[in-house]
């Protein structure tokens, strides 16, 4: 059995879905609420998965820096050159924008890049578009 805790953090960027078939193939943005849930097989010697701050200063810091306030396209959007021309703190991504990919990204990259070295994987990552609008994605489980 696993520990998992989840600290919550929330970025404003804008991105726009390439091929969408609706208005979100347009360029807008949001205030993205990210719910980052990280998991230990044991608890460290004061009892904790990790410090709340560690997560903080290691995961958010880096949602921070790379994507806060800026805008996100998929690497192959025919927009990308254009808008990097006027603009060139757009990010190119690997990945479609979508919630979805952008919680997959979270695990599958950033976690494990920023964790590195702390024991603690970062497991499950919950994205918020709107109010009403969330995608979640859960790495898959490594059983011994």
């Amino acid at each position: 059995m696993a520990y998992r805790i989840t600290r919550r953090h929330e970025i404003h960027c804008g991105h726009r879905v390439t091929g969408h078939e609706s208005k979100c193939a347009h360029l807008h943005g949001h205030a993205y609420v990210f719910d980052l849930t990280c998991e230990a097989a044991e608890l460290d010697p004061l009892g904790r998965v990790i410090d709340f701050a560690v997560i903080k200063e290691r995961v958010c810091r880096w949602l921070e820096d790379v994507w806060d306030h800026r805008m996100l396209l998929w690497q192959h959007d025919p927009m990308l050159p254009g808008l990097r021309a006027l603009d060139p703190s757009v990010v190119a991504v690997p990945f479609n924008p979508t919630a979805e990919n952008i919680a997959r990204f979270v695990v599958d990259v950033v976690g494990p890049q920023t964790l590195e070295g702390t024991g603690v994987r970062l497991v499950a990552v919950s994205v918020q578009e709107t109010s009403k609008c969330s995608a979640q994605y859960e790495a898959p489980r490594h059983d011994a």
